[in-house]
């Protein structure tokens, strides 16, 4: 073998590596108690949970699909997990943007059709846009998490383990 065709091997193997090392992280997602999201997850009636941002913020590019989110309500306990199943970002955001994501898949992040445009009020002038597809949910013990260190207004959080999070 010539050292060329041995450096490479070794670069692709370190590179295979690298990819079967990546962790999977798992998140708290807080929500918004007078939306009802919670319920409309459980229910069926929301598969998608999307975060809008001027700024891009956590989950973004830190959340990938086999991953775990559990679902609290602002000043609640943590009372529900799901699997993520995909993620699509959304860059450059312009309010026609904003428009045609929330007509395509407003239904799907439990948006009742009369609202779509409540929403759009909110959304119309975010840059960022992160769809996150969610699968198999399921309600859980109830148990409260510490955010210290993560801001008291943390809308999402990412570790390694929820577990490093209960109080």
């Amino acid at each position: 073998m010539r050292p060329l065709q041995a450096q490479r091997i070794i670069y692709n193997f370190s590179i295979m590596f690298l990819c079967l090392d990546i962790k999977n992280m798992e998140h708290v997602a807080i929500m918004k108690k007078s939306w009802g999201f919670i319920e409309k997850i459980l229910g069926g009636q929301k598969t998608i949970e999307s975060r809008w941002y001027s700024l891009k913020s956590k989950p973004w590019d830190n959340i990938k699909g086999g991953e775990i989110i559990y679902f609290k309500n602002s000043g609640e306990s943590i009372n529900m997990k799901a699997e993520v199943s995909k993620v699509i970002q959304f860059t450059d955001l312009t309010p026609n943007k904003v428009k045609k994501i929330l007509n395509k898949y407003g239904k799907a992040m439990g948006i009742e059709s009369g609202k779509i445009s409540e929403f759009f009020e909110s959304f119309k002038d975010k840059k960022y846009c992160i769809l996150i597809f969610i699968k198999n949910p399921r309600e859980i013990k109830p148990f409260n998490i510490n955010k210290k260190g993560f801001g008291m207004m943390s809308a999402w959080i990412c570790v390694d383990n929820v577990d490093e999070l209960k109080k």
